[in-house]
């Protein structure tokens, strides 16, 4: 997709808001010192809690360009809901969701990320200019992603999860939930670097939500440190998710979806404290700010 036919920049304008010329960036670009911050952005049908927002091609655009002007260090783009009891997508129809995306953000200057857990797809977005695949299928990788991210050499967020999304509420029995999930995460990395994937490719995201009830996951989000001990970055992402809603329940009602994000932030600043590499949200602005205040605070 070339600029000029990108909403917003040619002489019959919709709305959206007007693409800033800006180089690709890489990886290095991104700032250091601090934790980043990856902007949501979810072009499907029935995601938990903006599914069909976002479908279109235009509107994906618009809140990919809306996150990176809000100050998105990265955009993560999914075109398959991963949310318990959603429904597979078709890798094809997830590229024609997210492939003319991923190009318009990149050529806007964005970071991006992909939300994938198929190999073709994940393939399709590096060739589009992605610079990182976020691949939450943890123990149920499919076959061939670690020779595409050897292969490539792009960075590769390992999650953990137990089963698929259709039955992984089930799989929430553990033991020692920490001890578990960094073990069966570093079993996983080994068996990326056993296949070519460099170890400095590997981002670690413990999967809270997946295949975890609310207890597990604060029992997660409290022990970081242990999980940076694996000598990997680590990506936390807590965004608008269930045990924050039932923390915040009124009676049996659990708190909206959309009214989870002041409770993210707070989450936010719990992961910069333990200088997670990145916190994925769907509300950039706050969350950046909540990175702010934890500077400031730590430099005093």
């Amino acid at each position: 997709m070339s600029l000029g036919a990108i909403p917003g920049t040619g002489p019959n304008t919709s709305p959206l808001p007007i693409i800033r010329k800006s180089k690709k960036k890489t990886m290095a670009d991104l700032p250091t010192g601090r934790t980043l911050v990856m902007g949501i952005l979810n072009v499907t049908e029935d995601s938990f809690s903006d599914g069909g927002k976002y479908l279109s091609t235009d509107a994906a655009i618009d809140q990919g360009l809306k996150l990176l002007y809000s100050g998105a260090d990265i955009i993560d783009v999914g075109g398959e809901s991963t949310r318990p009891g959603a429904k597979d997508v078709d890798p094809a129809l997830e590229q024609e969701r997210i492939i003319p995306v991923i190009e318009a953000l990149v050529k806007a200057g964005a970071v991006i990320s992909v939300d994938t857990m198929h190999v073709s797809t994940a393939r399709a977005a590096i060739e589009a200019g992605a610079h990182i695949i976020n691949d939450v299928s943890g123990l149920t990788y499919e076959q061939g992603m670690p020779e595409l991210i050897a292969e490539t050499g792009v960075p590769y967020v390992l999650m953990h999860r137990r089963g698929t999304a259709q039955n992984m509420v089930a799989e929430a029995n553990y033991q020692d939930v920490v001890a578990e999930v960094i073990g069966e995460l570093r079993g996983l990395r080994d068996e990326f670097v056993a296949k070519g994937v460099a170890p400095e490719q590997i981002i670690i995201d413990p999967g809270l939500g997946f295949a975890k009830d609310a207890e597990h996951n604060w029992a997660l989000l409290a022990n970081v440190p242990a999980m940076e001990e694996l000598g990997h970055r680590v990506l936390i992402g807590t965004s608008r998710k269930r045990f924050l809603g039932e923390l915040l329940a009124e009676g049996s009602k659990s708190r909206a979806p959309l009214e989870r994000d002041a409770a993210t932030a707070a989450t936010t600043v719990l992961g910069a404290r333990d200088k997670v590499w990145a916190v994925r949200v769907h509300d950039v602005a706050g969350s950046r700010d909540a990175i702010e205040v934890v500077q400031a605070y730590g430099s005093h």
